[in-house]
């Protein structure tokens, strides 16, 4: 099911404004889950997990990079996150349960950084749009 037009507005209106940000809040919910959801480190034995890392940073920016590309792209999230789904699946062979956790951290940091803007809408098309990214990222899977 593809997001409603109201969606994507809200969605497309808060990338925009998060502007060249997106990767410090992606950094920032990955730190997040790495702390609430320790787990989520075993996929990364081989990094630098400490708050403020380079290593932690670039990866934050690619997981920026794919979310950003998710927005330009609304109308086909399978397709453009097909090579991302291949490489999370196959390659690392990450547990798609991780998505929705780095998701779910991502709304608290946006929240948090963003409370005047977080209305419930904002809040119910971000869960609707990872909720759509998670699911292209795990189609690979099936």
């Amino acid at each position: 099911m593809a997001l409603r037009a109201e969606d994507r507005a809200l969605v497309r209106a808060l990338w925009k404004k998060l502007g060249s940000n997106v990767g410090v809040y992606t950094t920032e919910a990955l730190e997040r889950t790495f702390l609430a959801f320790p787990a989520t480190k075993t996929y990364f034995s081989h990094l630098d997990l400490s708050p403020g890392s380079a290593q932690v940073r670039a990866h934050g920016q690619k997981v920026a990079d794919a979310l950003s590309l998710a927005v330009e792209r609304l109308d086909d999230l399978p397709r453009a996150l097909s090579a991302l789904s291949h490489l999370h699946a196959r390659q690392l062979r990450v547990d798609p349960a991780s998505f929705q956790l780095l998701g779910h951290c991502l709304l608290v940091t946006l929240a948090r950084h963003y409370p005047g803007d977080f209305s419930p809408a904002l809040h119910a098309s971000l869960d609707k749009f990872l909720s759509h990214v998670i699911s292209a990222l795990a189609s690979e899977y099936q």
